[in-house]
């Protein structure tokens, strides 16, 4: 069953839809400016990464981290970051201080070698060595997105969208192998392992496999490995290919980008606010790794997926439904603007309207329509009701239920899979299974329903989607007169105040100086490795 075709159900005024589009524009731009005029230590970092250096101290600090570190204590303009990192390391290398960048990182580390700037010929130098170096990384980007493209014509793709998405997470990596594998069996399309908690917060990436975790299980370079190769052997098992998911997020964001390219994960969580909002990180510090992250996102040919979900967690999903669409525009800005295509683009939303509300599934399917139809041609994830979810196992299966048929009638991309433990215990993989039932009795028993669903022209879903677009569009022009990140600080989306002078990870940030050199940055905007 393949995914269905977008058709025009709600009849939206062109001429608004283009303009929402617009202004999107005209209020992200500020922002793209704002990102390429800045660096930060995250985006540094993730530098040395793709140019392969790995592994972490006896404390378990990583190498990328003491090197970065060591850089920034030795030059003083605007916190050390003002020319990147990527001349004062390969100047040291060209001069011999360490034959290799894992014995320069634990030179510096020791704090034995002295970094510069350096300038002339010996910048020239030192520039050629590094973009050498990072090219070879993002070749490597190249490489595991090729090797995707042959594995899913080798062994097939999902027979049907929306594609099932399953989250597993016990903490412990080889925990969640065994899990994760039992779920693609059970019908599962695509796995998240969800990070541990907290671990957005940390301003470096933890080194090897994980066996502890709270409420999830850390994203590191060897648990990516670990758990897409335990996916690839299922995949040939069932004769389909099992996407893997993860989050890049948080402070760390561009690193973890770069690590989901190398090892080949297929999905990642990368909202352009989230982080702002639900982890009070600095928004300047967001936008910036945020544009990095997903530039390798496009190169690595990796979907994202965003998370506006999240705002009907902690604002009324019918009152607040208008934010969501004007974050999805935004997001789509961002992106595009990145490098990233329509069929990368997840685009978040969920069935999150309390269901005392009259008419509610009448109004979901209003939502869920609209961006449907705005954005046609991306993969839009559709999320769970959670926030009313009560404990009661019975109701909440039904309410599950619904929203898998809201999802069919309404051609989403990508169907998380809803629990109906949801709020009581993390699932077991009894409840995984009853909810991978739900969907697979929903999607085989309506699948093809969307044939025949035609809103009644000038009915209540024509007309709250007309309304929530219209909203949207208000909304955008206030943000194009007084900033997004005015909006931002104003408590705009999901109630939360987010000024851009503060934050975690704001002195992570600096601004570039005349002369900044990042190899990274330069092939991923358009040059060739």
């Amino acid at each position: 069953m393949s995914a269905p075709a977008p058709r025009r159900l709600l009849d939206l005024p062109v001429d608004q839809v283009d303009r929402a589009r617009d202004l999107a524009a005209r209020a992200g731009q500020p922002i793209v400016d704002l990102a390429r005029r800045h660096t930060t230590v995250s985006v540094e970092r993730a530098t040395l990464r793709l140019a392969g250096l790995g592994g972490s101290d006896p404390d378990g600090i990583p190498w990328v981290n003491r090197l970065t570190d060591a850089v920034r204590a030795d030059l003083h303009d605007d916190g050390g970051l003002a020319h990147g990192v990527s001349l004062p390391v390969w100047d040291a290398l060209v001069r011999g201080e360490a034959e290799d960048l894992a014995t320069l990182a634990q030179k510096a580390g020791a704090g034995s070698v002295r970094f510069r700037v350096p300038a002339g010929e010996d910048a020239r130098r030192a520039g050629e060595a590094a973009r050498a170096a990072v090219g070879a990384g993002v070749r490597r980007l190249d490489e595991r997105r090729a090797e995707r493209e042959r594995l899913v014509a080798e062994v097939g793709d999902a027979p049907r969208k929306p594609w099932i998405y399953l989250i597993v997470a016990t903490g412990d990596i080889h925990e969640d192998i065994p899990q994760a594998q039992a779920a693609a069996r059970a019908g599962a399309d695509v796995i998240a392992v969800i990070r541990s908690t907290g671990q957005s917060l940390l301003d470096y990436v933890p080194e090897g496999a994980t066996r502890e975790g709270f409420a999830g299980t850390y994203a590191t370079q060897e648990n990516f490995r670990l758990m897409r190769a335990a996916l690839d052997e299922t995949s040939r098992e069932l004769g389909r290919y099992v996407r893997l998911t993860n989050y890049a997020s948080g402070l760390c964001m561009p690193e973890i980008a770069a690590l989901a390219g190398l090892e080949r994960l297929d999905m990642m969580l990368n909202d352009s606010m989230y982080g702002i909002l639900f982890r009070d990180i600095n928004p300047v510090r967001t936008f910036v790794d945020q544009r990095f992250s997903r530039q390798v996102h496009a190169r690595a040919g990796i979907i994202i997926n965003t998370g506006e979900d999240n705002y009907l967690t902690t604002a009324d999903a019918v009152e607040a439904a208008h934010t969501v669409t004007t974050s999805q525009l935004l997001n789509e800005f961002f992106a595009r603007e990145a490098g990233l295509e329509d069929w990368q683009l997840g685009l978040g939303h969920a069935f999150e309207i309390d269901p005392a509300v009259p008419e509610s599934f009448r109004l979901e399917l209003a939502h869920a329509l609209l961006a449907r139809e705005l954005f046609p041609d991306a993969p839009l994830k559709w999320m769970p009701p959670t926030r009313h979810m009560t404990g009661d196992v019975f109701r909440g299966y039904l309410l599950d239920g619904f929203f898998n048929l809201a999802g069919a009638l309404t051609g989403q991309g990508i169907l998380l899979v809803g629990m109906m433990t949801e709020a009581v215990v993390t699932p077991w993989l009894s409840d995984r299974d009853l909810a991978l039932q739900n969907v697979r009795y929903v999607l085989d028993s309506a699948g093809n329903l969307h044939e025949d669903f035609v809103p009644a022209p000038g009915g209540l879903i024509h007309r709250r989607a007309r309304e929530v677009l219209g909203e949207s569009v208000g909304l955008l022009e206030r943000i194009v007169d007084e900033g997004l990140l005015a909006a931002i600080a104003d408590g705009t989306f999901g109630l939360m105040k987010r000024p851009a002078d503060r934050g975690r990870g704001l002195d992570g940030v600096a601004e570039k100086a005349e002369g900044y050199v990042n190899p990274a940055t330069e092939l991923l905007e358009g040059g060739q490795p």
